[in-house]
């Protein structure tokens, strides 16, 4: 911790008698949380529920249509316990970019840092990559310098730059997507690789590493498998 950063409160001296009401979803399902809790966590609900002198607004209640239940959920179990239900497989990733997209909206920033975190090491440890559906899911409600977008590009990144050939629904993004491209190939720059290690197309005495043209993808190879409904990409390129 540096000396400009200060220790976080504990949740017993957050938990206030004050409370708000937060109604989620189109079924306004109502949740009451501690207004000093969730508002030291969000300056979104500080200026929600205090004007400009500090003083209590006149209305304690938010209503948020859009959200599923789910993801509310996910974030009020992180605001009392700051722990974050790890996903069992890849579908439980969904809610968590759900609530990730909150994090944001309330400038959450240790939630979306911790949901960050926790995507990361699911993929990490079960040895798979983000799918494209996720990707796409993720630049659909981000915008650049994001912390789960570079991550998510970064992982397809090392992916690809692994993989036997280009994955046919992979090869059809790129072409529609060109800052999805773009990102990809400055992801791989930052990985800051030494000459020597990459081929040179310029070398005839090297084996420069091409095995197809450009335009085909090996059918049989070791991605000839991958699905475009797949959803997650094992590393040694099976999925």
């Amino acid at each position: 911790m540096s000396d400009t950063e200060k220790p976080e409160k504990p949740l017993n001296e957050l938990l206030s008698t004050s409370l708000v009401d937060i109604y989620i979803g189109p079924e306004s399902t109502h949740w009451v949380l501690h207004e000093k809790l969730l508002c030291y966590h969000s300056p979104f609900f500080t200026r929600t529920f205090y004007n400009n002198k500090s003083q209590s607004a006149s209305s304690k209640t938010f209503g948020v249509p859009e959200s599923d239940d789910l993801p509310f959920e996910l974030l009020v179990g992180w605001l009392y316990s700051k722990a974050l239900r790890y996903p069992e497989e890849e579908k439980d990733v969904g809610p968590l970019l759900d609530l990730y997209f909150l994090a944001e909206k309330f400038e959450m920033a240790k939630l979306a840092e911790d949901v960050v975190e926790t995507v990361r090491a699911f993929y990490h440890n079960n040895e798979t990559y983000p799918g494209l559906r996720r990707v796409q899911y993720v630049y659909a409600n981000t915008g650049e310098d994001n912390q789960m977008r570079e991550m998510m590009v970064s992982s397809v990144a090392r992916y690809l730059t692994l993989a036997d050939s280009m994955p046919p629904h992979w090869e059809r993004a790129l072409k529609k997507n060109g800052q999805l491209a773009v990102d990809i190939i400055r992801s791989i720059q930052e990985w800051h690789l030494e000459g020597r290690s990459v081929p040179d197309a310029r070398d005839a005495s090297q084996d420069r590493g091409r095995k197809v043209g450009f335009s085909g993808v090996e059918e049989g190879s070791s991605l000839g498998s991958v699905k475009e409904e797949d959803s997650e990409h094992k590393i040694n390129g099976s999925s």
